[in-house]
């Protein structure tokens, strides 16, 4: 039998906060959508049909949470997963979702 080692409270802290990140559907809309790519802050907003201020809100919240990561180009900031942990989360949880 495997021995127990408790996670740090710090740790707990970190993943309860990722999880947090991705009960929101606006964000969840997001991050599926950077699965085929980086997009700007517009083209999110335009596929998403939503307003960029809430774009641009959601996405501070995730590059807090390192979710997702950004460039800068001239005046515009391009948006992508900042690895593949974050599809992977998302797309086990679509899974998981699809299979129930």
């Amino acid at each position: 039998m495997p021995i127990y080692h408790p996670l740090e409270e710090q740790l707990i802290h970190e993943v309860t906060q990722t999880f947090k990140a991705l009960s929101d559907p606006t964000r969840i809309k997001i991050l599926h959508l950077l699965f085929s790519g980086e997009q700007s802050v517009t083209e999110i907003a335009e596929k998403l049909q939503m307003n960029q201020s809430t774009i641009s809100h959601q996405l501070k919240y995730l590059k807090q949470l390192s979710l997702v990561k950004h460039r800068r180009l001239k005046t515009r900031y391009y948006y992508s997963l900042d690895d593949y942990h974050v599809m992977n989360l998302v797309e086990q949880a679509i899974e998981h979702t699809k299979h129930i």
